[in-house]
Parts: C-alpha cells; structure tokens; sequence
C-alpha cells in the first residue's frame, strides 16, 4: 500500500515534509497545486479546502498539517508526537503557537512575501507593525520558557518545536528580529541544524515558489 504526501514549498506542506523527513516515514512525496484550475477535480474528492498537505493512505485522505504529523509519528512508533503524560504540554504549545507566536510570523510574512510572491496588493506597514508587535509579545515569552532547555518540552525535540517555526525558515524575506532573543535564536539554530529541517525537499521534485518581487507601497 502506498501512502502519498502531497505538498508544496509553502510553510504548512513544507512542515508536513519535514516532519515525514525527521521520521524517515514510508511515504511518496508528490507536489502538488490544487488550486490550479486544471487540477481542482482531482484534488477536492482528497480536501473540500483544496489545500495541501494531503496524505492518502489506503485510500483515505488526511488534510490538515498537524493531523499529519500525528499520523505519521503514530506510522513510525516515534515520539515525535506525545502520546505519554508530556501530551498535554504539547498541545498547549502547539495551541499557543497557532494564536501567537506563529500567528505573528504569518502576519509579517503575509505582508513582506507572500503578497510580493503572488502579486497580492501592496504591502501594508500597519498590519507589519502590528504582526511585528505580536511577534515581540510572544518571542518574550518564548525567550523566557528556552532559557536552560533545549526544545519546549525539555531535553527531548516534540512536533510543538517544529509547529512553533514554522515561518522561521522564510525568515530572509520577514526579517523578523530573532537575534533581539538569544535563548530563541540558539533553539531554531538547533532545529535549524538538523537536514531534515533545513533543506526537507532535498532529492524531491518541488518547483521553487516564485520570487519576491520590489515592495510597492500603498
């Protein structure tokens, strides 16, 4: 039975792909583009949402990043994804993540890449400025929980600290202000240090996403 992922190099997929990398799971990655008019009656049966990641095992579909990456730590026996008393933990950093932290990496990205990469509108310095904010808000409390610990939950790596940064390797483009955080910085160096996080698409088919294009004001 083959199992396929379906992704592409924007955050969330390139999360899924990472997370199938760190566990060297039995999947075929495949890229995909959903939205393409050409290709949306293929994929809406496998995500009303059309969007990917998608993982088709034994002909079901899975959609949804985090769902994924449960999946494919339940596949490999690993403990990527807690399934001892450390659980809640990780959701509560997974949750946080999503309202927060990686909440405000999104807003800055938004703003300084993807808009620029998909021809979106002009970019707006207020929302940036707002992004930014929530960003020091929550890096604060980050920096403070990483001080003498290597990963959110202790000594051992969890899919929290992969959720966690997920925008952080598009960080050339947002220019989020991580070294103003240095027990921050030292985690995603860490994380950043491992092949399956730093360059998940290696050896994989993936078109490069489209350039950055000048800022235009507005």
């Amino acid at each position: 039975m083959t199992t396929t992922l379906y992704f592409s190099r924007n955050p969330n997929p390139r999360l899924a792909v990472a997370v199938a990398r760190w566990l060297n799971a039995p999947v075929v990655f495949e890229w995909a583009a959903p939205l393409a008019p050409d290709q949306q009656a293929r994929f809406l049966p496998l995500n009303p949402n059309l969007r990917i990641p998608i993982l088709v095992e034994g002909g079901q579909s899975l959609w949804e990043t985090d769902a994924i990456a449960c999946r494919l730590s339940l596949m490999c026996g690993a403990r990527l994804w807690r399934m001892d008393d450390a659980l809640p933990d990780m959701i509560r950093w997974i949750s946080w993540a999503h309202a927060n932290f990686v909440r405000a990496c999104d807003m800055v990205h938004f703003e300084r890449g993807t808009k620029r990469r998909y021809d979106l509108g002009p970019t707006d310095p207020a929302l940036i400025e707002e992004g930014l904010a929530s960003f020091h808000e929550a890096a604060r409390i980050l920096d403070a929980h990483l001080a003498g610990r290597d990963w959110l939950l202790g000594s051992e790596i969890s899919y929290a600290d992969l959720r966690m940064a997920t925008f952080l390797p598009y960080n050339d483009v947002a220019q989020l202000p991580l070294a103003d955080y240095p027990a921050l910085a030292r985690w995603y160096a860490r994380l950043d240090s491992h092949a399956a996080w730093a360059d998940p698409f290696a050896g994989l088919e993936a078109p490069e996403l489209p350039p950055v294009r000048p800022r235009a004001a507005g």
